[in-house]
Order: structure tokens, then C-alpha cells, then sequence
């Protein structure tokens, strides 16, 4: 019998991606042929899995950053034996249904461990993950937690913005079980990169605090040594692979026609005569699939191992690693955070619902060891740091708090790598108006149903004196559109505790939490155990002069408003309810008897709210009023800024007024 050679182990790889895209009619088989004797050195000989157990906390990452190479993936999970990864499913890729979509989907598949396709992502959300790995280890000790991360990056990732982010910060904190695998392959869609970049990637990468080598990424000794030697180093390590895109294809090697497009049949045949392959499309021979299979299966005793020492634990401690690993809540949480919310409503404080949320996680992160929180060099403003929280830094990582710096995209993306690690939640903070900058990480956050709370704060033209760079406008719409995501826009301290346990207990997505910065008083002033925010809106104050005619919906700091506007329509025996609206998206998930009980049968509706109107007609509809901001904002303190736009409470009640009298006049 002839021995399987790598070269026919990593044809393996080239023969499926190039069978799969051309099947497809879609696709990138470029990446995958090119990066095939990388992927077969690591899967091979390095990488820490096994595929009876794809969720094996301690097995290592692998990050496919250029996940438009996805095919590459999708071979060494099915060749390797990942159950799911059918011969079948690589048949339909990029077909509806599928495991095998066009980029590799979190949640899909095993052996996904992140969604990827917007370049650059996967690499910072691997950051997240090898520094979720230290802090892991740090907490339960290297017998438990002991893995790499690698990442596979190409040009496009390092072009992105967000590589920057990523990359310093791995450098600062010293992640040396970070391996950044870089398919040095020169090509883009636009054709050489020649064209567009002339970085030095290994003078950048040094310059971070990273290890660099350069390899023939043709060459699996090459690679080998490079790999064993990363795995030495205190720092993380870019390991940067000169590839031959497309390599083994007759014509079209090396040129950017393989990145993105089908090579087409003739071209296929001519690669299958260059490689010595000389299987039919999609038929692997046994002795290449079965080396395959004996790689996949040789982490098999590793993680039995790994699973007798976590038996042999103090029972304090394995129930404590399994409970962080399952993301369980304590039991403790929901007394501490009533316990919390009547001592508010008995001491009625004036509190920017920042300065709430950092008295309520004082509460909180007493009673959920497993909170990390953040912030992107505001710390001081989005008042995300608990008194007894600690630095996470190069030298320790028992702490609970990363100092992320200005780099709010990378923040995003690393709290995305560490909740797919598992152990934590994480949490960080920067302005509102700055989730522009963290847009993209939030979308993966919802798209992989992933539990990230980000804390905004600054929520408002009531930021007053920055002026309309920093006062969010659009934000609070822009964001309740896109699908998964919860918004809280808390009225007080009370609200903003129920916010924060609703966030925690949403293990589905992520959520974000709209603060503000000037202080507002505490209106839910009666103590109720029960958490009136999960409905999303409630009845805040009830119509006593009557039936009720006007319905005031509001969030955050404009409900005071609504409260005022309230008291100025009773005294003129008009019927109005204020309702609380801390996140509309939750309150669209109630019954239809709900809401139309909390709206009022035949009540006008008017809506005030610092942002712009959009999202809110679902509930006003065409007859409902709005009071808010059509425009951006200006710079002034905050009580000028709100009378200048018009949202006030005489505004309010005369919005009112006018779809009462338009309503009696018949002309609505």
C-alpha cells in the first residue's frame, strides 16, 4: 500500500473547494487551494481538537478570518469527521438550507467557531477569544484551560481598519497563545495588491509586540517549524505564508480570476492532470480519507484526559468551571436586583441612569463572577467599572476589567470572541452616537445570537456641550432595526437595574443599554418585585381625570417630560397615561391584547423622544404625533438644547391638543 503523502492530503482540500464552487456556480476556491498545505500542517499536527466532541471547552481555535475561503473550512471539517459536515452538504454549497453557506455561519455547523465573511472580524473576534483563554486560565488554572487560537488572515483582513485595533491590542496584552496564520498570497479581487497596499506586514506586525516569520507556505516543513516555534513565544505570532493563490491550477494560479469565481471545467480538469489527482469530483480515495480520519481522531485521548482531571476537581471547583462555561445566571441575581430596586424606589435619587447603571453592577458583579467589563477609553463617562473590579493586563489576567482604548471597533469584535469562547459575559462601554463605529461587531453579535451588552452612554442632546459629533440622532432607530438586537432606554434607576438583569438574562443576542448623562429623577417611586421592563412598555401613570382620551409614550430621560405634559393635560380634564417604552423591541413581543390594553382603546398617541421618529409609527400610526428631533443636534447646555428643539412638555400636550381637535373636527 503507498503511503498518503501530505500532498495528498492537502489535494484532499483543493479537490473539494474547487468540485464544491464549481458545483455551486459560486464561490472562492482560490484561498482554499492555496492555503490547503497550511491547513493540512495545522489540522494535521498541530491543532488541539476532535470531532466526536466539537465543544470540548478546552479543545483549540481555529478562526477562518478570510471566511470567503470558506470551502477550506468545510473540507477539514468533513474530512476530518466532523458528523455534520456530510459529503452532502459540501455537494450543496451555498445552496438555501445548507451548512455550507457562503461564509462560514456560527451555529450552523461544528467545528464554526465564528461567523466570518466582513473581513478583519474574525481576526479581532480571535483576539477576544485568546484573551478569553488567559482570563479563563487565570480563574481555573492551566490543567483546565491550556489551548491556542488561530486565526487564518488575508490581505483583506489586514487592509481593514479593524486589523489595526486587533492587532495592537494582542500586542499589549501579550497573547502569546495567539498564532495569526497570514495567506501572503498578493492577489485581491481588484488583481495584485500591488494596486492598493505597500505595508511591510511583518514591520507592522513587529512593531505591535508581535513574533514574526516569514514561510514558503508550499512548504510543510517550513510551516511545521514556524508553528512549533509560535507556540514558544510569550507574544502572539503573525507566521506570514507566501501562497500561490489558485496553486495547482493550470492557467489561472496566481491570478486573481481563482479568487472569486468558479475556475470553470476545462481549467478543473487541467488541475486534477497538475496535482496527480486523478479522483472524480467529490470522490476522496480511502487511504487519503482515512489519514484524514486518523488526524481527526487523534485529539480523541487529549480530551478524555482532559475530562478526568476536570472530574477529579473539588466539586466547588468543576461546578464553578461548568456553570461559567454554561453561562448559568445565580440564583442570587434576581433577589439582589429586587433588593436593589426598593431601596431606589424608597431613596428616590436624582441619578443620570449611567451613574444608575454603575450602582446597579456594584450590585450585580458581586453576584455574576462571570462579568468582564470595558470600556474604550471612557471608563469615567460610561461609569462601566465596579469598585472591586481589577485590570486585565499583560502580567494578570484574574482581573475583570479591560481598558480597550479608542478602539471601539475592535472592543466590539473582541467581546464577540469572548462569548464564543464561553466562561464569560462580556460587557464595555463607549458614547452612543460611537456604536457607528462598533456597527459592524454588533450585527455579528445578533447575527450569531451571541450574549454582548454594550453599554452606551451619552445618549442624547442631553450630553448638552460637545455638540452634535457626540449627540445621537438617528442611533436609537438605527439600531432598533437591526433584527436580534434589544434596546433599553431605562426612565430611571429602576429601570436601569431591570435593564441590566433583562440583558443578562438574554443568553440569545446581545443587547444595548442607551444612557444618559444628565441626572433624572426616580419615577418609579412604589417598590414592585416584578420586572415591568420585560414587557418592554408598561403603564407608568394611569388617566385620573377621566377616561383616558391621550396615551404619552416615552423613553429615558424624555418619560419626566411625558410625566409633566401629563400633569398639565389633567389639570385641563383631559384623561392621559404615560406609558414607559424602555425597549420597543421587546414590547412588539407581547400579545396583542397587551399592547392594545397598554396603548388605550381609541386614545391618542403621542410619542417623545430625543431621537427621530423612525421606528416609532408601528405604534402611533398615521394619526399619532411625535415630539423630537428632525435634524442633528447643536452645541449647549442641555436645558437650552431641549427648549431650542421643541421637546417639551408644552410641546407635548399642544401635539395633543392638536390630534384631540383634529380628531373632534373630523379631518383625521
Amino acid at each position: 500500500m503507498t503511503a498518503v503523502s501530505h500532498s495528498d492530503m492537502a489535494n484532499a482540500i483543493r479537490a473539494l473547494s474547487m468540485d464544491a464552487v464549481q458545483k455551486a456556480n459560486s464561490g472562492h476556491p482560490g484561498m482554499p487551494m492555496g492555503m490547503a498545505d497550511v491547513a493540512t500542517v495545522l489540522f494535521t499536527k498541530f491543532l488541539k481538537y476532535d470531532p466526536a466532541k466539537p465543544d470540548w471547552p478546552d479543545r483549540d481555535r481555529f478562526v477562518l478570518s478570510a471566511g470567503h475561503g470558506s470551502m477550506l473550512l468545510y473540507s477539514l471539517l468533513h474530512l476530518t469527521g466532523y458528523k455534520d459536515m456530510t459529503l452532502a452538504q459540501l455537494k450543496n454549497f451555498r445552496q438555501l438550507g445548507s451548512k455550507t453557506a457562503g461564509h462560514p455561519e456560527y451555529g450552523h455547523a461544528a467545528g464554526i467557531e465564528t461567523t466570518t465573511g466582513p473581513l478583519g472580524q474574525g481576526l479581532a473576534n480571535a483576539v477576544g477569544m485568546a484573551l478569553a483563554e488567559r482570563m479563563a486560565a487565570a480563574r481555573h488554572g492551566a490543567k483546565l484551560v491550556d489551548h491556542y487560537t488561530y486565526a487564518l488572515a488575508g490581505d483583506g483582513c489586514l487592509m481593514e481598519g479593524i486589523s489595526h485595533e486587533a492587532i495592537s491590542m494582542a500586542g499589549h496584552l501579550k497573547l502569546g497563545r495567539l498564532i495569526v496564520l497570514f495567506d501572503d498570497n498578493g492577489i485581491s479581487i481588484d488583481g495584485s495588491t500591488d494596486l492598493t497596499v505597500s505595508d511591510d506586514q511583518i514591520a507592522r506586525f513587529a512593531a505591535s509586540g508581535w513574533d514574526t516569520a516569514r514561510v514558503d507556505g508550499h512548504d510543510p516543513a517550513a510551516i511545521e517549524a514556524a508553528i512549533a516555534d509560535a507556540q514558544k513565544t510569550d507574544r502572539p505570532s503573525l507566521i506570514a505564508c507566501r501562497t500561490v493563490i489558485g496553486y495547482g491550477a493550470p492557467t489561472k494560479a496566481g491570478t486573481a480570476a481563482t479568487h472569486g469565481a468558479p475556475l470553470g471545467g476545462d481549467e478543473i480538469a487541467g488541475a486534477r492532470e497538475k496535482l496527480g489527482w486523478a479522483a472524480k469530483p467529490f470522490d476522496i480515495p480511502k487511504p487519503v480519507l482515512d489519514a484524514w480520519r486518523k488526524a481527526g481522531g487523534r485529539g480523541a485521548q487529549t480530551r478524555k484526559a482532559w475530562e478526568e482531571r476536570l472530574k477529579k476537581l473539588p466539586a466547588a471547583d468543576r461546578n464553578a468551571f461548568k456553570k461559567a462555561q454554561a453561562g448559568e445566571l445565580p440564583k442570587e441575581l434576581d433577589t439582589a436586583v429586587t433588593a436593589f430596586k426598593k431601596q431606589i424606589s424608597k431613596d428616590k435619587p436624582k441619578l443620570a441612569t449611567r451613574a444608575a447603571s454603575q450602582k446597579a453592577l456594584e450590585v450585580i458583579n458581586q453576584v455574576v463572577p462571570q462579568t468582564i467589563g470595558g470600556s474604550a477609553d471612557l471608563t469615567g463617562s460610561n461609569n462601566t467599572k465596579t469598585g472591586a473590579m481589577t485590570p486585565v493586563d499583560a502580567s494578570d489576567f484574574s482581573g475583570r476589567y479591560v481598558y480597550y482604548g479608542v478602539r471601539e471597533h475592535g472592543m466590539a469584535a473582541a467581546m464577540n470572541g469572548i462569548a464564543l469562547h464561553g466562561g464569560f459575559i462580556p460587557y464595555a462601554g463607549t458614547f452612543l452616537v460611537f456604536t457607528d463605529y462598533c456597527r459592524p461587531s454588533i450585527r455579528l453579535s445578533a447575527l450569531m445570537e451571541q450574549r454582548v451588552i454594550y453599554v452606551m452612554t451619552h445618549d442624547s442632546i442631553g450630553l448638552g456641550e460637545d455638540g452634535p459629533t457626540h449627540q445621537p440622532v438617528e442611533h436609537l432607530a438605527a439600531l432598533r432595526a437591526m433584527p436580534n438586537v434589544t434596546v433599553f432606554r431605562p426612565c430611571d434607576a429602576v429601570e436601569t437595574a431591570e435593564a441590566w438583569q433583562l440583558a443578562l438574562e438574554n443568553a440569545a443576542g446581545p443587547s444595548v443599554l442607551a444612557l444618559t448623562r444628565q441626572g433624572i429623577p426616580t419615577l418609579r417611586t412604589r417598590h414592585s418585585a416584578k420586572n415591568q421592563s420585560a414587557r418592554g412598555a408598561y403603564v407608568l401613570a394611569e388617566a385620573e381625570a377621566g377616561d383616558r382620551a391621550v396615551t404619552l409614550l416615552a423613553t429615558g430621560s424624555e418619560v419626566e417630560i411625558a410625566m409633566a405634559a401629563r400633569a398639565a393635560l389633567e389639570k385641563r380634564k383631559i384623561g392621559t397615561a404615560v406609558v414607559s417604552v424602555p425597549s420597543l423591541e421587546l414590547f412588539a413581543q407581547q400579545t396583542a391584547g397587551y399592547r392594545a390594553k397598554v396603548l388605550g382603546e381609541n386614545a391618542v398617541r403621542v410619542a417623545v423622544e430625543a431621537g427621530i421618529r423612525q421606528g416609532w409609527d408601528g405604534l402611533l400610526g398615521l394619526e399619532g404625533g411625535f415630539v423630537g428631533m428632525n435634524g442633528f443636534g447643536a452645541s449647549a447646555p442641555a436645558g437650552e438644547l431641549y427648549k431650542h428643539f421643541g421637546i417639551t412638555a408644552d410641546a407635548v400636550v399642544k401635539e395633543a391638543g392638536r390630534i384631540l381637535k383634529a380628531r373632534k373636527s373630523g379631518k383625521n
